[in-house]
This record gives structure tokens, C-alpha cells and sequence, in this order.
């Protein structure tokens, strides 16, 4: 029976009057889980042609720069965790690092007080937020690299190769793609090459009425990557493109400048390892969100559980997770970074390799200033750090901020059973988390985890849950905002996993709200090709 408002009332607006369902991928080879179906694609190509999970990642990494450049690039950052068979989980860590030459007098702050996404003390024209000065140093090709150069099997040419079809192809103006446009129109207007790509005339493009929904150029983005893929990703940094970003960086008035191309690079180290109810969770440690998950994760030690795989999450638990998210966000820094516009992928090989990278520009379309010889759009990680001086996160040069990015890997005996992550900024947390104890403590399907209605905390003073949760677990939340989990506005972060049985089976799923991400599996040797598989039906057994 509908339930209709009295008359005197006024409902709150419903959105979305639909069951939406993503499907998940599963086999016993290699699965690849991206936000952006083509990337996807991308790597399950390199896994056919022979490529361990390092080649695959990397290939999706390098197609989402053509497919889903408002959440990464080649001008981005980002961090990743690597477990090859019978070896330690790595780090490799490509994560923020401001220029050498950062002069915080560039940033005089305009007195009103706080601004922005995060809180900082506002900044005269958010010279920090949007423009030259938003850029930290762009180390995404610098980690891409050293995951293949330590893990992959195939030529780079190789690996790069379907990126560089796809920015040939050009970026779909479908329907999500012009509200991503349309969402920082305002500013990507004020960069000659961004509006020149995203606002032909000075507006965003028009859907047709019916047909194709034609497509964005992307500037000189295609040419870099071809003379990556046949130079090396190294060329980035001291080549042909190093010097056409110095002199794109020196024409717009950005700091970076070619001895900060030239010093970037990749560490490794081990994974920081957190026991967690009878595994090893691995984690990447560093100014990423593993403390408050750690924080979490202790608030969360006596919660209760239940007896898995027959219990779920109830009230109390709900009750518990919010009050343990709270106290982690209590404890980070405050304000913390909360916006991004990060992505996420994960694959696993069938050797049993696992990688789990998180890369972002931060904000969508990072600093949306196009660079005109290249095609890159940098980020604008230099929002990452507090306006205010004298603190431990404050504008300086050569200094790495706080951020959120928190990719997971779960392991029994040294084996991952489970790997992923999300983007979303503050959001991120939260997401990971349940999504991470929904498939490993309440024994859901990674199909049915996904599904399932969360929280969401971004700081010690806000709870927002699915407004789909039961009434008693929202009332056991009181104070709480009840929102609706839909594409946009994301009121929620975008997490995907891939879960390994012990058979061997592995099982992938993306966000389920987000209409790009797709989980992909390889096929069985000798089978036909085979993408994801409808919802709620079986994994095959091969």
C-alpha cells in the first residue's frame, strides 16, 4: 500500500523511483574493476595479451586519463598496494608533493574567514583551488611506471596502447559526462583550452534529441600519450613532454618547474598491516586515511557482529560504526580534505597477483586548467593543504599535505582475500569500511555488499545514511540526514572490491550508483568472451 502525505504536509523530493542493479564479474582468471566500463576493457585486453595484473592496472589507469579525465590523469597522484605470489604486500607510493619553488605569499588569504570544500582560510581569487597555483607536482606516470617496471611482463607500448585508442576515439558527451561538464563550467570557463574542449561557444554541449550523443576532444591529450607509449612513461619527466609542461607550467604562471619533473618518483615499502578479526588487513600507511581507519577499526573491536554468514549488520552495529567514524574524524586534523573526484581500480591476474590503486586530481578536473601543448589537465592537490600558517598541514614548499585516499588489502596467510577502495574525499572512510566488513565479517556476496544501504560520516559532527536503511536503524542513528543514494549529487563515496575464495574463485563489483564502473573477468581458457554477468545469478563455476 502507497503511503500518501496528508495534504498539509510537504514530502520530501524522491529522485530515483527505480531499483537500480550492478552486475558483478566473476571466474577463476583475472577480473578487472574500474570506474569507467572502457578502462575496464583496457585491462582485461592486457590480461588476454599475456599481462600480469601490474600491466592490466596500469592500462586502466592510463585509459581512465582519456575516458574519465575530471577524476585522473596523467596529471594526477595517487597510491597503490601490490601483493605478487609469495611476496609482501607493497607500497607504491606516488602520493602528493608541492613544488620546490611553493611561496605561501602567493596565497594571501582574504580575512573572510573560511572557504572552500574544506574549511581553510579563503584565499584571494581561490588561487589554491582552481588555476596555476592549485598544482602540486604530477606524479601519476611516475608511479604508473614503477608498477610496471617492478611488476608488469609486457612492453609498455603495449600497456599504453589502448589508451591511446581511446583518446583518439575522443571522450562520450553522453548524459554523465555533461553533468561532470556542467558541474564546473563556471570555472573550467576561466582556462582558455579547458572552455576551447568542454564549452564550445561558452556553453555546455547539448544532448541531441535523439542519436549519438558525439563526442569531446581532448586537446593534444592523444600525441602524449603516443609519445609516452613509444618513449617511455620516463619521458614525462625529463623528455619531449617534460619540456612542453615546463613551458605550458612557465606560460601560465605555475611554480612547477623542470628540476621538480626531474626529481619526481615512486617509493616503495612495505604495507602497514593492522590484524583485523583473524587476517591481516594491508594498508598503505603514509598522510593517506589508514590512521582513521585504524581508529575505526579499534572503536569497532567489540562491536557486534553476530555470527557470520547468517547475521547483518543491525542498529547497534549501524550505531557503533557511526560513533567509531566520528571518533576517527575527531582525532584527524580539522577541517580534513573532504571533496574529491578520485577513481579507483582493482585487478587481480590469474597467477594471483592483486593491486589496489587509488588515483585522483583531486578536485573534478583538478586545477581545470587544460595545458595547451599537452593535453594534461593537472590537479590541484595544493587545496589539500591549510591556508593558515604555522600548522602542521600548512602551505610550504617540497611538503607532502594530508589526503584521503585509502586502498585496502585484506589477506589470510599472506594470501589477499579481498582488495579495493573508492573515491569520494571524506567520504571514502566510511565507504570502505562497511563495504570491506560487509563481504569479510557478515559473509555477504561482494554483488550483495554493494547493494546494501550504508552511512556515511565525513567529520565528528555529521552522520548521513541511505534513506533505504530500516526505520530502526535510522532511528538508533538519531541525529542523522536521511539522503538518497544516487548518482549525483554523491552524498556517498564509490567504492569497488574484488573478493578470492578459496577455491579460487574471484568476484569483482563496482559502485552500483556510479553508470560508468564496471566489474570485468577474463573468460575461461577456451571460452567465449564474457563481461559481467547479470545480477543475481550465480557465479559460473569453471
Amino acid at each position: 500500500m502507497t503511503t500518501v502525505a496528508p495534504l498539509h504536509t510537504s514530502p520530501p523530493h524522491t529522485t530515483q523511483h527505480w531499483t537500480i542493479r550492478k552486475p558483478a564479474a566473476s571466474g577463476r582468471r583475472g577480473i578487472v574493476v574500474a570506474q569507467a566500463h572502457d578502462a575496464a576493457q583496457a585491462g582485461i585486453a592486457l590480461l588476454d595479451a599475456g599481462g600480469s595484473a601490474a600491466d592490466a592496472a596500469v592500462a586502466t589507469a592510463l585509459a581512465l586519463a582519456a575516458v574519465e579525465p575530471w577524476n585522473s590523469g596523467l596529471g594526477g597522484i595517487g597510491y597503490a598496494l601490490v601483493n605478487a605470489p609469495g611476496q609482501r604486500t607493497e607500497v607504491v607510493d606516488f602520493g602528493p608533493v608541492s613544488s620546490r619553488n611553493l611561496d605561501p605569499a602567493r596565497y594571501p588569504l582574504t580575512g573572510r574567514g573560511a572557504a572552500g570544500y574544506f574549511g581553510w582560510p579563503e584565499v584571494e581569487g581561490d588561487a589554491n583551488i582552481h588555476g596555476p597555483l592549485s598544482a602540486v607536482i604530477p606524479s601519476a606516470p611516475a608511479g604508473y611506471a614503477a608498477i610496471h617496471r617492478r611488476w608488469g611482463r609486457l612492453p609498455f607500448a603495449d600497456v599504453a596502447a589502448p589508451a591511446v585508442a581511446l583518446a583518439k576515439r575522443e571522450l562520450s558527451a553522453d548524459w554523465f559526462c555533461l553533468l561532470k561538464v556542467c558541474g564546473e563550467a563556471d570555472i573550467l570557463r576561466r582556462y582558455d583550452h579547458s572552455a576551447a574542449v568542454y564549452l564550445p561557444g561558452g556553453l555546455p554541449r547539448r544532448l541531441p534529441y535523439d542519436g549519438p550523443a558525439g563526442c569531446f576532444p581532448l586537446g593534444n591529450l592523444a600525441d602524449t600519450l603516443q609519445r609516452l607509449a613509444d618513449a617511455g612513461l620516463r619521458d614525462f619527466y625529463d623528455g619531449d613532454v617534460a619540456a612542453s609542461l615546463v613551458a605550458d607550467f612557465a606560460d601560465a604562471g605555475c611554480p612547477i618547474d623542470a628540476a621538480d619533473l626531474r626529481g619526481c618518483d615512486a617509493a616503495f615499502r612495505a604495507a602497514e598491516t593492522v590484524p583485523w578479526r583473524g587476517r591481516d588487513l594491508h594498508l598503505t600507511g603514509g598522510p593517506t586515511a589508514t590512521p582513521a581507519l585504524k581508529r575505526v577499526l579499534a572503536g569497532m573491536a567489540d562491536a557486534p557482529y553476530g555470527a557470520a554468514p547468517d547475521a547483518a549488520p543491525d542498529a547497534a552495529w549501524f550505531a557503533a560504526s557511526a560513533r567509531a567514524l566520528r571518533a576517527a574524524y575527531a582525532e584527524r586534523l580539522s577541517p580534513a580534505p573532504q571533496d574529491g573526484c578520485t577513481t579507483h581500480l582493482t585487478v587481480c591476474d590469474a597467477d594471483g597477483m592483486v593491486v589496489s590503486m587509488t588515483t585522483t586530481l583531486m578536485s573534478a578536473f583538478g586545477s581545470r586548467m587544460m595545458l595547451r601543448r599537452t593535453g594534461v589537465m593537472p590537479n590541484n592537490g595544493v587545496m589539500w593543504f591549510d591556508t593558515s600558517p604555522g600548522n602542521a598541514n600548512s602551505l610550504a614548499p617540497s611538503r607532502r599535505p594530508l589526503c584521503n585516499i585509502l586502498p585496502v588489502m585484506l589477506c589470510d596467510d599472506g594470501r589477499p582475500v579481498l582488495a579495493g577502495g573508492a573515491s569520494g574525499g571524506r567520504h571514502i572512510l566510511a565507504a570502505v569500511f562497511q563495504l570491506l566488513t560487509f563481504i569479510a565479517d557478515f559473509g555477504m556476496s561482494p554483488e550483495d555488499a554493494a547493494h546494501h544501504p550504508r552511512i556515511d560520516v565525513t567529520g565528528p559532527d555529521r552522520v548521513a545514511a541511505d534513506s533505504r536503511l530500516p526505520p530502526d536503524v535510522l532511528d538508533a542513528l538519531a541525529p542523522v540526514v536521511r539522503v538518497e543514494h544516487v548518482a549525483l549529487p554523491a552524498s556517498f563515496a564509490c567504492p569497488n572490491m574484488i573478493a578470492v575464495a578459496r577455491d579460487g574463485t574471484r568476484t569483482g563489483i563496482s559502485d552500483a550508483q556510479s553508470p560508468w564502473s564496471a566489474a570485468l573477468a577474463q573468460p575461461p581458457v577456451g571460452g567465449a568472451p564474457r563481461g559481467t554477468r547479470p545480477a543475481g545469478k550465480p557465479a559460473s563455476k569453471e
